[in-house]
C-alpha cells in the first residue's frame, strides 16, 4: 500500500492508506481493535489488482488520525465516518465496504443508514448484536472477553501498552509479530489509548440517545448484501457463540463462511482463503 496521507471527513482529519488505481470503485477497509490499516496490505493487494480504488483508514482515535473532540467511538459515528469517507473520496454506487472486528458494526451501521452509498460489504469477526447467542455470556466466552470489562475499570489506561496488545494477538491469532509494531505506534500517546478504550466503553455504557438525533436504521431492512467471514479458531470469539442462522440477522441476499485454520485476525491468519470469499462475493453481485 502507499504510504500515510490524509483527508477530512465527518469534521476528523483521517489517516489513510491507498492501494489500486485512483478512477477505480471504492473499497474502503475499515479495521478493529487492537489493529491498523496494515492488516488489511494482503486483500488491498488482491482488490486493487482487480481494479478497485483501495482505501483503508486508520479508525478515529487511531493515530495519526485525529481522536473523537467530543470523545464519541459508539457503532453509529464508526458508520458515520465511513459514510462519510465515502463522500469524501468521491465514492459511486459501486462502492464497496469491508470491515473487520470494529469495523463490522460500522458496516452494519452504514449500510443501514446509506444503503445507496454501497453495492455490496463484507463483515469479519464480529456478528451483529443480535446473532450472539447465550454461549457469548458461557464461562469460556467470558474468559476471552475479559480485557472488555477490565477496559471499564480506572486501571485500563495503565494496562493498554504494548505487552498487553502483544498479548491479545498471541491468544487471538499467533504469529504476526509484523503487525503490531504499527498498532503500537498508533496507540502510543495516552490520548489514542483513551480512544481506544472509549470503543468499549461506549458499548457497555452507551450515551442517551440525543433529542432530535435519528433512530437506528434496522440492518435487515438494507438493501445492500452481506458476507461474514469468521475464523474457525478464532481466539476472541468463539463461532459457536454466533446464531447458526446468522443470515436471518442479515440484509436480503446475505451469507456467511467460516475461515478453516484462522484465528480472529483472519485476513492475516488465512489471506489466500480471505481474500477468495471477498473477491468471489464482489464479483458475483
Amino acid at each position: 500500500m502507499n504510504e500515510i496521507a490524509m483527508i477530512e471527513a465527518n469534521g476528523l482529519e483521517f489517516g489513510y492508506l491507498s492501494a489500486g488505481p485512483d478512477s477505480g470503485p471504492l473499497a474502503l477497509l475499515l479495521h478493529g481493535f487492537p489493529d491498523t490499516p496494515h492488516s488489511w496490505r494482503h486483500v488491498a493487494k488482491e482488490l486493487g489488482a482487480a481494479g478497485y480504488r483501495v482505501v483503508a483508514p486508520y479508525m478515529r482515535g487511531y493515530a495519526p488520525t485525529s481522536v473523537a473532540p467530543d470523545g464519541v467511538y459508539r457503532a453509529g459515528a464508526l458508520a458515520a465516518d465511513a459514510n462519510a469517507l465515502h463522500e469524501a473520496f468521491g465514492g459511486g454506487a459501486d462502492a464497496v465496504l469491508v470491515g473487520h472486528d470494529w469495523g463490522a458494526p460500522a458496516v452494519y451501521g452504514a449500510i443501514a443508514a446509506e444503503p445507496g452509498r454501497w453495492r455490496r460489504a463484507v463483515a469479519m469477526s464480529m456478528p451483529p448484536t443480535a446473532a450472539l447467542r447465550a454461549g457469548s455470556l458461557s464461562y469460556e466466552q467470558l474468559k476471552r472477553s475479559f480485557y472488555i470489562y477490565l477496559f471499564q475499570t480506572p486501571v485500563a489506561e495503565s494496562v493498554l501498552n504494548a505487552d498487553f496488545i502483544a498479548g491479545l494477538w498471541r491468544d487471538w491469532s499467533p504469529g504476526h509479530d509484523e503487525d503490531l509494531r504499527p498498532v503500537f505506534d498508533a496507540l502510543r500517546a495516552p490520548e489514542n489509548v483513551a480512544a481506544a478504550l472509549g470503543y468499549y466503553r461506549s458499548m457497555l455504557n452507551p450515551p442517551a440517545r440525543r433529542p432530535g438525533r435519528p433512530a437506528a436504521q434496522p440492518l435487515t431492512a438494507s438493501t445492500v448484501p452481506v458476507l461474514y467471514l469468521h475464523g474457525a479458531a478464532d481466539g476472541c470469539l468463539s463461532f459457536d457463540a454466533v446464531d447458526p442462522a446468522l443470515t436471518n440477522h442479515l440484509p436480503p441476499g446475505s451469507r456467511h463462511a467460516l475461515i478453516a485454520e484462522a484465528g480472529h485476525f483472519l485476513q492475516v491468519d488465512q489471506p489466500a482463503a480471505v481474500n477468495a470469499e471477498i473477491l468471489d462475493w464482489f464479483t458475483a453481485g
